[in-house]
Parts: structure tokens; sequence; C-alpha cells
């Protein structure tokens, strides 16, 4: 396993232990946002991540919820002060959820004109079959300076990837992303000062069980070798980028 790895989006509190898969990112050293899908969670894993040194949890309110959880936007800009993450929010247009999308892109355009108006914030999205409304949203409500947006699980266009690129956005790529030619292609096209890793645990499996934040090196590795590069190189970048992100 490589050292100096980087979860950036991961769902710590649905693995079937929610202390010990903290624990077990602080014992392996991996940087490792925990995502949440409602602003209710957040407090919990807030509590369990201010605790260590590897763990930082973001505050979410995911797409998919927002049919039945629209109300819980006022928790969480109540919310909102207590933390520079944010995730998963964004916007999801696939068939079963298509119903709720008007009510997502309100929700989302809240979210991102009160991490514009706060600054500073990262926010993790989730862009299914939505990825030019996302990246107009992000054009609109949130300009670079005020703050940052890493686009989780990337499927959308070569030439929305260097939209997405313009407009100050970073790429988060799991190994299920690396394993698909069409997306690896894609991938091949970003920049390489933009990309971290993530593996969405546990919605991801690796072998015949859920992936894991310390599984992240496939996806560095996937990296690697789509970039004839060492594995050791796209790590260190990695790092390099969290912390760029990070530092703007």
């Amino acid at each position: 396993m490589l050292s100096g790895l980087v979860d950036f989006h991961c769902h710590l509190d649905l693995y079937h232990d929610h202390v010990a898969a903290v624990e077990r990112c602080e014992r392996d050293g991996v940087f490792t946002l925990t995502v949440t899908t409602t602003p209710k969670a957040w407090p919990r894993n807030h509590e369990l991540a201010s605790a260590t040194r590897h763990v930082r949890a973001a505050l979410g309110l995911h797409p998919q919820l927002v049919a039945e959880r629209a109300h819980e936007i006022g928790l969480w800009e109540e919310l909102l002060p207590r933390t520079r993450y944010v995730g998963e929010v964004g916007l999801d247009a696939s068939p079963r959820f298509y119903r709720s999308f008007e009510i997502q892109k309100d929700i989302f355009a809240r979210v991102l004109t009160l991490c514009a108006a706060a600054g500073n914030k990262i926010v993790t999205t989730h862009s299914v079959r939505a990825t030019k409304v996302v990246l107009d949203m992000i054009e609109q409500y949130m300009p670079p300076q005020r703050g940052r947006v890493v686009l989780h699980w990337f499927t959308g266009t070569a030439t929305e990837a260097r939209r997405a690129a313009d407009l100050g956005c970073y790429f988060s790529i799991n190994a299920e992303m690396l394993a698909n030619e069409k997306r690896a292609a894609i991938i091949r096209t970003m920049p390489l000062n933009r990309i971290l890793t993530e593996t969405d645990g546990p919605f991801t499996q690796t072998g015949a069980r859920p992936t894991i934040p310390s599984d992240v090196w496939i996806a560095a590795n996937g990296l690697a070798r789509l970039h004839g590069m060492l594995p050791e190189i796209i790590s260190a970048q990695v790092i390099h980028n969290l912390k760029t992100l990070h530092a703007q």
C-alpha cells in the first residue's frame, strides 16, 4: 500500500461500524473526507472526525434525498459556519430522481450561494446526468475565488471536463471510473494538478467486500498506469493537489 493516501469522498457513517471505520482511517494514515447525506448526520460525523488527524467531515444534503428532506436545508445553513467541507451535494437527473430535479436545483443554488458568501468552502459534488447544469450553476453562483468545487465521480464529456477545469474545479477519481475505458480516456485529459482520489465506499466493492479508504491505492495505481508514471509520483501529486486545494 502506498503511503500518504487521500480518499476525498467516502461515507464512513454508512459502514457497519462507524467508529471502527474512522479509527481505521486514522490508523492507516489515509486523509479521508467523510461525506454526509443529510445535515442531521453531520454532528456525529464531526464529533468523531474532530478527534483525528486524518478524517474530516463534510456537511451534506444528497440530491437523491432532496424529495423527502428539502426542509433540512435550514439545518444545513445553521451548521455551515462550523465546517469548511460541504458534501455530498449536487444534482441527480437519473430517471429515479428526476421528479425532484427542480427542487434539487433550488437546494443546490442555495448551497452554492451560501458557500460563496461564506468563502473558503470546499464542496464535493454529485452530478449524475446533470454535468452541464451543475457547471452552469457553479459558474453562476460560486466563482473560484469564493471557494472550490470537487467533482465526485465525474461522468461528463472531455469538453465538460475542460470547462470544469477552467471554472477552477477539481476531480476525485475512483477505481471503478478507471476500469471503464471510455471514462479513463476522459480522465487522461484532466489536468494532473486538479486530480484527487476517492473510493465512494461503501458504495463500491473491492473483491467481495465494500471498499475501504485504504483501498484508494488501487485508484492511485490506476492513475499511474493511465499516465505512464510511477504510483509514488501520482500519490505525491495527489497530496500536493490536496495541499493546494486547502491553501486556496
